[in-house]
């Protein structure tokens, strides 16, 4: 029986003048390439439909072709509202600093997850795709991550990147604050945390190892 996952994208294209962001192309790119040859069906969703921008600093000169022949996938995705959970046994979210504005506020994209995550089914994120887990509240009111073991792309690591007093807020900071339980390995190591269907890795370098958790929680 063929699975069927939803990654979800950023449409946010712009830090400040000058400074262009979007997805994380290989958080996308690995992701979505994994799920392929397991046999998954995968649709692409943003908030808005269409075009979700790939940050420039994603790509260079060593990136595989498998993952730049993936950015297609990015060019038409479907509107975050048009999709249902039945359709789907996972949803995804790769990072990318363009997920730090347009995911936290997508009211939508909460109701969605909260639906998948009440539903027992998977949800994953990782290095700035818990962003989008920041609005969640679940039906008892309750922030989604509150007591959870979650991690993301950490203060340290943010820092490291010159933009931490750029971004509307710090992800780990903010994760804390709704009341996660925040593990962090070494910057730029892979790491994920895994409590109950909620899958979290840190950083770009986590992706593979959260796609395989997502796949072997799949069966």
């Amino acid at each position: 029986m063929n699975k069927n996952i939803l990654i979800v994208v950023t449409n946010h294209s712009d830090i400040q003048e000058g400074r262009k962001t979007g997805i994380w192309l290989s958080e996308f790119a690995e992701a979505y390439v994994e799920f392929i040859k397991k046999g998954y069906q995968v649709t692409v969703a943003s908030p808005l439909g269409g075009r979700s921008p790939i940050d420039p600093n994603s790509v260079n000169d060593d990136t595989p072709s498998e993952n730049l022949e993936s950015a297609v996938h990015l060019e038409n995705t479907v509107r975050i509202g048009d999709v249902s959970i039945h359709e789907f046994d996972a949803i995804f979210l790769p990072g990318g600093h363009g997920t730090m504005y347009d995911l936290p506020d997508d009211q939508l994209l909460h109701q969605l997850v909260r639906n998948f995550y009440e539903a027992g089914k998977i949800v994953a994120a990782v290095c700035h795709g818990p962003a989008g887990l920041t609005g969640v509240k679940l039906s008892n009111g309750h922030p989604l991550v509150a007591g959870k073991r979650v991690n993301a792309f950490t203060n340290m690591e943010e820092a490291q990147t010159g933009l931490d007093n750029v971004l509307p807020f710090l992800l780990e900071s903010k994760l804390r604050e709704l009341g996660a339980i925040f593990v962090a390995a070494p910057d730029w190591t892979s790491h994920l945390e895994v409590d109950g269907n909620l899958i979290t890795g840190q950083n770009p370098q986590s992706t593979l190892t959260v796609t395989r958790a997502v796949i072997e929680k799949l069966g």
